[in-house]
């Protein structure tokens, strides 16, 4: 079955960088897009990254472009987010996402926090 890992999430001060990792499994990852989401306390999931199956296409939130960056690895089956010069406001739990065979799949998430 389709699963999907996060990890690399954790406490960071304002201007730091974390790379977050998504592991993939039980599907063809190189024929699918994914995309990274995140939910902030008390606030809806939102999309904040995509990228197509071949890398191709890469597109972000206007909250996050420049500053994060979104790529794979198809023969290591797995999804990044390089994140760079975060701030409080990018703290939430980072999902791993994708859309297989008309549903989609979520990973359990990783948490960011970003306070001084």
């Amino acid at each position: 079955q389709v699963q999907l890992v996060e990890s690399g999430g954790g406490l960071v001060q304002p201007g730091g960088s974390l790379r977050l990792s998504c592991a993939a499994s039980g599907f063809a990852f190189g024929q699918y897009s994914m995309n990274w989401y995140r939910q902030p306390p008390g606030k809806e999931r939102e999309l904040v990254a995509f990228i197509s199956n071949l890398a191709a296409r890469i597109n972000y939130s206007d909250s996050v472009k420049g500053r994060f960056t979104i790529s794979r690895d198809n023969t290591k089956k797995k999804v990044y987010l390089q994140m760079n010069s975060l701030k409080p406001e990018d703290t939430g739990v980072y999902y791993c996402n994708t859309r297989y065979q008309a549903l989609d799949y979520w990973g359990k998430g990783t948490l960011v926090t970003v306070s001084s």
